[in-house]
């Protein structure tokens, strides 16, 4: 289950049948040797359901091979008994032994000797058979290059003789290997690369398949597109394939395939729910409760969808008598229970599933079910009135016992099929729990054993790291403090190298995000703090080296977790890569000074950094709730509008001051800082650092303010002001997206004509605002700033960051989006010399306050459309005062070559909320000129 157990691996399709009494009768009927051969039966070929969590190399596909090599490996004892090299045969042969024996590893290297005979002998016909088998073999033993390699090579052949229909089935398995290693764009390429009207290219995996009117290709080729679709987060193509794939399966009666795609299918509903769950969690934090009641409502429609589909495949697997299968669909029928509050139910389906336990065979997919259970055992022990529990997190079960032994078998099959991926899981969740049944020598050595499985060959490190966490979490318990800290540092180190793959895999594991990977960051921070506070307390003169650093490393440990964050939102979305690993006093200046937030369950932690090196802490004794309480008010406060800045209680304002700023002021002054850098954590990222009151001033009035996402993601290289060009895009007009209104923005005109009166350029409005106008104007000319003025989003889910256009749909009246990817793809093809986007500004976007999740889109908006710096908006403000400010601000950053990106927004802001008229009226409340914030960087 991605919710409860994220490394859940689907179960292998129940072969029933002997590997050698099938040799034996291959070998006697030359017939059936040739007629299989010719006619493989794909009944397991490919399982659609690639569930991936920390294993990111393993799918329902790979380990359903099992079946799928035996069935392949007919056609190929075939011919070896007629092959010219008897050597050949017999590596076969002991390969098979060795593959039933499941050493699969073993097997491998058997079948590459028979390989490398079959070359020396020229015999392709039979080779490239081994190869295919080879791939699957790699590919279940998360060797993922080696399957890519075998199956390219696969793939050529087959063009070269012409055999369209393998080309296509093998084309579709190849897209599977991809698809299990992360690689999801890549898999879509393989299986329909669309174009811009979402058609296939003829020379894909579903068109192919279409061609031949093979329909047991066209099962596996929809279908997969559909399971990858759900991976990239598109449901609603994941839906629409899907169900071309049951169609097909239907007219074929195979009862295999069905049940992998009645299985995708619930899947699909699943992911769905878990998205509307998220957003009814927003809508709650930020007080909209009858939203909150309208997206709980769609997540339970989901689910109860996802149980007919789940409930299907159930019964052709007990007609199958198809025990794997079973497993399966029990596994994920059982938590749908437990939220649905039938806890009877769901406690009689698990007993269930705990009774086929045995009758499952010697594999890994036995161990993963084993893990699986455990964690439904804690499930069910909760309340259905509250949060389901993390898998790291301590119960007290009645059923430890029962744990232990299911889990110490669990590892003796691991061990038997030699399986250390497995082994590592099993050991790492037996150890779990006698760390919470408080047995600590006995956690500790068995934890460390699943440290040991996880490094075997360096196959296992995704699920590393949970071990060296695990490690800290209790040396923690034990007052070892020192040791604690190392154990979460090496399990930083260890997420640090495979943080790419592992975060942008699939929309499945960033679900998990919160549970599994952001912790071990905010744990190590806490235990650095309280370090830190020790330190503070103690007599200066005691300090040592490591006391020294060790704020420096507090601050490495959060721009880490800033980076896991915003590749956890955008996921396969946006390749988000560090331009350099640089200390905060490296990107700074002589005027500079960066604060970094970062909110604890008790605490929130502010570092003042200058730019001498000079690091400062200091603590603010609040809880995560009140603290996050406290800024939705200042939020909300910020967006009642009033005409007049005397209209505006700055009570909060002056409190958040005193939080964040007060306490480091004198250092500020004494080092004579113009610019503050905030780098902000989670909900503080919704409010603007400008509107901080002293008690006299606001913050923009004294120091120019910038935010960035991350200290590694900032391009710190100054403006270049020469030959600016400015492309300028706007709507004007009323529009509609997704049944929603956006009214007009009458000054949008006027704002454009008086950016373009300040710097060189092209607009396009209304109608001729378009992706392929744009994309046409970007082909042409080389623009060193982009300002887009019209209603926008930055939404709980990446596709739901978005601006929305002139081009309008003659059907239904709904205006086209363009969201924040396909904008950076078309920068980034089309930029001209190598010159970095310096700018994109938006003028009329907005985050939803209260979203933590909408304000990561906002932090990462520079990032993700591949520019240096972004001006954006926190909330919808009168288009009459952003024109203004917009003007304003590159007014002011041309006028005086020194001037700064960060201080030219502070002057705009300033002539406003000082009483700057416009159209006869002030606009000095800080509902109109601090929401405009500078992302990126502020030179």
């Amino acid at each position: 289950m991605a919710e409860l157990l994220p490394f859940l691996i689907p179960i292998l399709c129940n072969t029933n049948f002997s590997i050698r009494k099938l040799l034996e009768s291959i070998v006697r009927n030359p017939y059936r040797q040739s007629h299989l051969h010719r006619f493989p039966i794909f009944l397991c070929l490919i399982s659609f359901t690639v569930t991936l969590w920390l294993d990111s190399s393993i799918s329902e596909d790979s380990l359903n091979q099992q079946y799928q090599l035996s069935i392949n490996w007919q056609g190929i004892t075939g011919r070896v008994v007629k092959a010219e090299s008897p050597d050949a045969s017999q590596l076969i042969e002991k390969g098979l032994q060795l593959y039933e024996d499941t050493d699969i590893t073993a097997a491998i290297k058997e079948w590459e000797q028979a390989l490398s005979i079959l070359r020396k002998n020229s015999n392709n016909a039979l080779a490239v058979v081994v190869r295919e088998n080879l791939a699957r073999a790699y590919q279940e033993t998360r060797q993922g290059e080696q399957a890519i390699n075998y199956w390219k090579e696969v793939i050529v052949y087959y063009r070269q003789v012409g055999n369209q229909e393998k080309v296509g089935r093998s084309l579709t398995e190849l897209a599977q290997v991809y698809s299990s290693l992360g690689q999801t764009k890549e898999a879509l390429v393989l299986l329909c690369n669309p174009d811009k009207q979402d058609n296939c290219s003829p020379d894909s995996a579903v068109e192919i398949a279409n061609s031949s009117k093979d329909k047991l290709s066209q099962v596996t080729a929809w279908g997969s597109l559909g399971d990858v679709n759900r991976l990239m987060g598109d449901y609603d193509k994941s839906l629409k394939n899907l169900e071309k794939s049951l169609g097909f399966v239907k007219k074929i009666n195979n009862p295999g395939l069905q049940m992998s795609v009645l299985n995708s299918l619930g899947n699909t509903y699943i992911s769905l729910a878990k998205v509307s769950d998220r957003k009814a969690a927003s809508a709650k934090v930020r007080g909209d409760e009858e939203q909150a009641r309208s997206f709980t409502k769609q997540a339970q429609q989901n689910e109860t969808q996802a149980l007919e589909y789940l409930h299907q495949s159930l019964d052709i697997a007990r007609k199958q008598q198809d025990v794997s299968s079973q497993m399966r669909s029990l596994l994920r029928i059982i938590p749908l229970y437990w939220r649905d509050r039938r806890s009877n139910e769901a406690e009689v389906t698990l007993k269930s599933a705990i009774d086929l336990l045995e009758s499952l065979p010697y594999s890994r997919s036995r161990v993963y079910a084993t893990i699986d259970i455990v964690h439904l055992m804690h499930l069910l022990q909760t309340p259905t009135d509250k949060p389901a529990p993390s898998r790291w997190s301590c119960i007290n079960s009645s059923s430890y016992p029962q744990e232990i032994s299911l889990l110490e078998t669990a590892v003796k099959v691991a061990k038997k099929i030699k399986d250390d991926r497995a082994e590592s899981f099993a050991l790492g969740t037996l150890g779990h729990i006698h760390e919470c049944r408080q047995d600590y020598s006995q956690a500790i050595e068995i934890t460390n054993q699943a440290r040991i499985a996880a490094e075997q060959k360096l196959k296992a490190q995704d699920s590393l790291y949970l071990w060296e966490w695990q490690t800290g979490r209790i040396l923690k318990a034990q007052g070892q403090i020192s040791g604690a800290i190392s154990a979460y540092e090496q399990a930083t180190k260890t997420l640090d190298t495979i943080r790419q793959d592992i975060l942008t895999a699939n929309r499945d594991i960033q679900f998990d995000f919160r549970d599994t990977i952001e912790p071990i960051y905010r744990e190590l921070v806490t235990l650095r703090v309280d370090l830190e506070e020790s330190r503070q307390a103690r007599n200066k003169s005691l300090v040592s080296e490591d006391d020294l650093n060790n704020i420096s490393n507090i601050l490495k440990t959060v721009d880490s977790l800033k980076l896991a964050e915003l590749q956890n939102y955008f996921g396969n979305d946006c390749i988000i890569t560090p331009f350099q690993e640089k200390t905060i006093q490296e990107l700074g200046d002589s005027k500079t000074a960066f604060l970094n937030t970062i909110i604890l369950a008790d605490k929130t932690v502010v570092v003042l950094t200058l730019p001498n090196g000079v690091n400062k802490l200091e603590t603010i004794k609040i809880s995560r709730q009140s603290i996050t309480e406290k800024i939705l008010l200042f939020r909300r406060s910020l967006e009642q509008f009033r005409d007049e800045q005397a209209d505006y209680d700055t009570t909060i304002a002056q409190e958040m001051y005193n939080w964040l700023v007060k306490p480091f002021i004198t250092e500020i002054k004494n080092s004579k800082i113009k610019t503050l850098v905030f780098v902000q954590d989670g909900i503080l990222r919704s409010i603007p650092m400008a509107a901080l009151y002293d008690g006299e001033q606001f913050l923009i009035q004294q120091y120019a303010v910038a935010t960035i996402p991350s200290i590694n993601l900032t391009d710190v290289r100054p403006l270049q002001k020469q030959n600016l060009r400015i492309l300028a895009l706007g709507l004007s007009q009323p529009s509609k997206v997704n049944g929603k209104f956006f009214k007009e923005l009458n000054n949008v005109s006027k704002e454009i004509s008086q950016i373009l009166n300040k710097i060189p350029g092209q607009k396009l409005i209304d109608e001729e605002f378009t992706t392929s106008r744009l994309e046409t104007e970007l082909s042409k000319n080389n623009y060193s700033i982009i300002h887009i003025a019209t209603h926008g989003s930055f939404g709980t889910e990446p596709e739901n960051t978005f601006i929305i256009t002139g081009e309008k749909n003659a059907q239904t009246g709904e205006n086209a989006i363009l969201n924040f990817n396909d904008l950076d793809n078309k920068i980034r093809k089309n930029a001209r010399n190598q010159r970095i986007l310096e700018l994109l500004t938006l003028t009329a976007c907005e985050t939803a306050v209260g979203d933590e999740r909408s304000t990561l889109g906002l932090a990462g908006v520079a990032v993700q459309a591949g520019a240096k710096s972004a001006i954006a908006s926190l909330w919808a403000v009168k288009d009459i005062t952003t024109a203004q400010l917009a003007t304003d601000f590159y007014e002011q950053l041309l006028k005086n070559s020194d001037m700064s990106k960060a201080e030219a927004l502070q002057a705009a802001q300033k002539e406003l909320l000082e009483g700057k008229e416009i159209e006869g009226r002030k606009f000095t409340h800080p509902a109109y000129w601090s929401p405009l914030i500078l992302i990126g960087n502020w030179q």
